[in-house]
């Protein structure tokens, strides 16, 4: 990470962080039962406030490419982390999402046609690890489709993300509009869904009114415009692993604002995600031989 990507990286860092306080404005502010009302109100409401406010719409193939980012980055994966989040505990749910830069690793060698990179890989499985030491109690029972729920919402978040990253933005379409593009297409593909599974949505009060503001304006609007910025500047690998902040702020706030305790096996394991961060921001190491064979004038031109 060169000090002119800090700036950039540390944006794109908050979206994550601020989705780890999805867990504690949901148990506590949202009306139980209705998880996928709360994924709708996070990003149809949004994105047609960024549409009528930037008033731009995809042209020619963008409306099937934004259509088809919607639905990955945000339709398929609320359900999936969702079901995840409701059949499997907190913890193994955690752990699962942990998995996506791991998947974009591998997915960027077929879509991005990167070099497969021994290092990213070993840093995926450090954070991953990590997590799991932070989030998994000893009792953690698992369910079957649960774990392929998790497994599936990691793997359609990673290929977003990777779409996102060889796609690009349209040129003279600001960040605002294009984010507001997959929100609205995303809420769109999760309104039937939602009404089919939960019904008539819950009585409103004002606190959860507060958490829907939250999870929409700030959990939706403001951090998605942050995430595919950073997607665009950004090697996609590193800006995948900087999820996993989202578990450890989750964490976090559960020991400070619920009472929940860290003994020293998460604590080693936030130590051990914090390193995967760190080192996912970081270039790969320049090879010897590409020195040697750079002709001299070109290195110094660099």
């Amino acid at each position: 990470m060169t000090s002119r990507n800090l700036p950039r990286t540390a944006l794109t860092a908050l979206a994550p962080a601020v989705w780890g306080t999805t867990y504690i404005v949901t148990t506590e502010l949202l009306p139980p039962g209705h998880p996928l009302f709360a994924g709708l109100l996070r990003a149809l409401p949004a994105g047609l406030i960024a549409l009528a406010f930037t008033r731009t719409l995809p042209r020619g193939a963008w409306w099937g490419k934004a259509a088809a980012l919607g639905v990955l980055n945000i339709g398929l994966f609320l359900p999936l982390l969702f079901i995840a989040a409701e059949r499997l505990p907190g913890g193994v749910a955690a752990t699962l999402s942990a998995a996506q830069p791991l998947i974009v690793a591998v997915l960027a060698v077929s879509v991005l046609h990167e070099r497969l990179s021994a290092r990213r890989l070993f840093w995926g499985v450090t954070g991953v690890v990590g997590v799991g030491l932070v989030v998994i109690g000893p009792n953690a029972a698992l369910d079957t489709a649960g774990i392929v729920a998790g497994l599936a919402g990691a793997a359609t978040m990673a290929l977003g993300v990777t779409l996102t990253k060889r796609w690009g933005r349209p040129e003279g379409v600001s960040p605002l509009a294009f984010t507001g593009w997959q929100l609205t297409a995303g809420g769109l593909f999760l309104a039937p869904l939602t009404f089919l599974a939960e019904g008539a949505p819950p009585a409103i009060d004002p606190t959860a009114a507060l958490g829907y503001l939250w999870l929409g304006l700030v959990g939706g609007l403001l951090t998605f415009v942050l995430w595919f910025q950073g997607i665009a500047t950004l090697p996609v690998t590193s800006v995948a692993v900087l999820g996993l902040l989202s578990p450890l702020v989750a964490a976090t706030l559960g020991a400070a604002l619920l009472g929940q305790t860290l003994g020293p096996v998460q604590l080693m394991g936030f130590g051990l995600a914090l390193a995967a961060i760190v080192a996912g921001q970081l270039p790969a190491p320049t090879r010897s031989s590409d020195a040697v064979s750079t002709p001299v004038s070109e290195r110094i031109s660099r």
